[in-house]
C-alpha cells in the first residue's frame, strides 16, 4: 500500500474540481464499488481511482 505522503500528491483539492467533476467522480467511485460486489472498505481506493480517471479524461480532452 502506498505511504500516506504519496496520497497527497495524487489527490486534487475540491477547489481544483468543478461540482460536475466531483459528481462524475462520485458516480464512478460508486460504479467501482458495485463492480467489486459492494465489498466494504475500499472507499478511498475507489475514490482515488475514479478521480484519476476523471481528471485524466479532462486533461486528455484539453490536449491539441
Amino acid at each position: 500500500m502506498p505511504r500516506k505522503e504519496n496520497f497527497k500528491a495524487a489527490v486534487t483539492t475540491s477547489d481544483d474540481l468543478s461540482l460536475e467533476q466531483l459528481e462524475e467522480i462520485r458516480q464512478r467511485a460508486y460504479e467501482l464499488y458495485q463492480a467489486r460486489g459492494r465489498e466494504e472498505g475500499h472507499d478511498l481506493e475507489d475514490w482515488l481511482q475514479a478521480e484519476a480517471e476523471i481528471v485524466a479524461i479532462k486533461t486528455d480532452a484539453r490536449k491539441p
